[in-house]
């Protein structure tokens, strides 16, 4: 049986989603991965994640679209989702805790520090906090 904690990552990027998946893979995390919103919502439905790391510009159905979906489905709400997105702006962090994601990665991702983010949301959000 793995124990390993399993992420959804929603990227629309091939590339961004590989090195995600490959970092997050090499360290020991078990991983899924959607390429768009509406995949997104079903991954987080039917596999239960222990985390979503959730691209925000995504075709079809955006980020803070999905999560409001996964926010109105019971099954789904309780699922921990971190914006992971190249959105910089000052206010852009404050604006997607507020939506109601758990957490905020900036892309690109530094090899050597996205694990331990990745832990530290994980943590962070089984605890009931938001960063």
């Amino acid at each position: 049986m793995n124990d390993a904690p399993l992420l959804l990552i929603v990227e629309d990027n091939i590339h961004n989603l590989k090195l995600a998946r490959d970092v997050l893979g090499h360290v020991g995390y078990a991983t899924i991965e959607a390429r768009n919103g509406e995949e997104a919502v079903e991954l987080a439905r039917t596999q239960q994640p222990d985390m979503i790391l959730m691209d925000i510009q995504l075709p079809g159905l955006d980020g803070l679209e999905a999560l409001a979906r996964l926010r109105a489905d019971p099954a789904t709400a309780a699922i921990p989702a971190v914006a992971f997105t190249a959105f910089a702006m000052k206010d852009d962090r404050e604006r997607f805790l507020a939506a109601g994601f758990h957490g905020y990665l900036e892309k690109p991702i530094s090899v050597r520090e996205f694990p331990s983010q990745v832990a530290a949301l994980l943590a962070s959000a089984r605890a009931g906090a938001r960063t």
